[in-house]
């Protein structure tokens, strides 16, 4: 059947009926004794984490000081402490003197200022970015991927989901590009211009690691394109075109497969559901308000939630 403006569109009808008659009910019994199983992966992460600091503090080629006060802590223990606020989940007073009972792992006192300046610190965010990597090359990821993308607001005023205005000062775009066989992240982007703009660094920062791509899941908000333009031929894309699609182009090998089976395809692109579960779990366990003004600190903030997501991250069946 020959590929059409009118053929395509009725295309799209049947996996809207498609959609109704496989998917609308669709349930699941989730296996708990499998899952139990695999929080033994969660806990071994956890044990091997000093050692992940220690390789991605050791890769960083520091000069050295020559000149101004010596550093109160040196970097990798700089990290941890980092990780450590970050896990206590707390403002930075309250960190501040929740820190006090672990004073004698540090060997100093830190004020809730130094705590701060660690969001900002450039060496202490490459180590996060080389632990990051670190965790992504131990696990191992499939190429399949799903992306989707949230939001954070910066003040307790604002909510994302009720508040329409999602731009400028008032939330912080986060998307990320998570690996279905893992439930890893494998790239994120962070903006507080727009979402396209987050998915844009999410893309970036997923060649720039080396990670594979062998297909990708998107909404409709991605379904342009450009987006298509973006990735090979040898990417396989699962995306759904609008409704006033007006020329085949581009989408031509997207709707082959479709037309050859809406089911399956459809089961393909709902694998991006597990997007939605990624992003209720990291809110769950950091909240989705962002503490920091300044955009950088934002940025290694929001970053950090990715790491530690993909230190908890559990997939059970997946695909």
């Amino acid at each position: 059947m020959k590929l059409t403006v009118k053929s395509t569109k009725e295309l799209l009808q049947v996996l809207d009926e498609t959609k109704e008659a496989f998917f609308k009910d669709r349930q699941c019994l989730y296996p708990y004794t499998e899952w139990e199983h695999r929080r033994a992966q969660v806990k071994e992460r956890l044990h091997r984490l000093p050692e992940y600091v220690h390789q991605a503090v050791e890769v960083i080629n520091r000069e050295e000081q020559k000149m101004g006060r010596p550093p109160k802590l040196e970097l990798e223990k700089k990290v941890n402490l980092f990780i450590l606020v970050r896990f206590l989940n707390k403002s930075n007073r309250l960190a501040e003197e929740s820190l006090q009972y672990f004073q004698p792992l540090f060997g100093v006192d830190v004020s809730y200022k130094y705590i701060e300046r660690l969001y900002g610190d450039p060496e202490v965010k490459l180590a996060l970015h080389n632990l990051f990597v670190l965790l992504l090359k131990n696990e191992g990821a499939s190429g399949d991927l799903a992306g989707d993308g949230t939001g954070c607001s910066v003040s307790v005023e604002n909510h994302y989901r009720t508040n329409p205005n999602k731009f400028g000062k008032k939330f912080v775009h986060f998307f990320s590009l998570i690996d279905l066989a893992t439930g890893m992240y494998v790239g994120c982007g962070i903006s507080r211009l727009s979402e396209w703009d987050a998915f844009s660094k999410a893309v970036a920062m997923l060649r720039r690691i080396g990670a594979t791509i062998r297909s990708l899941r998107l909404d409709k908000y991605f379904s342009t394109r450009k987006v298509i333009r973006m990735f090979d031929r040898t990417v396989s894309l699962f995306l759904i075109p609008k409704k006033n699609i007006a020329r085949i182009g581009a989408w031509g090998d997207i709707l082959t497969r479709m037309m050859a089976s809406p089911v399956d395809f459809l089961s393909e692109y709902y694998h991006r559901n597990i997007c939605e579960s990624g992003f209720s779990a990291d809110k769950g366990r950091f909240g989705s308000i962002v503490r920091q003004r300044r955009e950088d600190r934002q940025q290694t903030a929001l970053f950090s939630n990715a790491l530690f997501h993909n230190i908890y991250a559990i997939r059970i069946n997946p695909k």
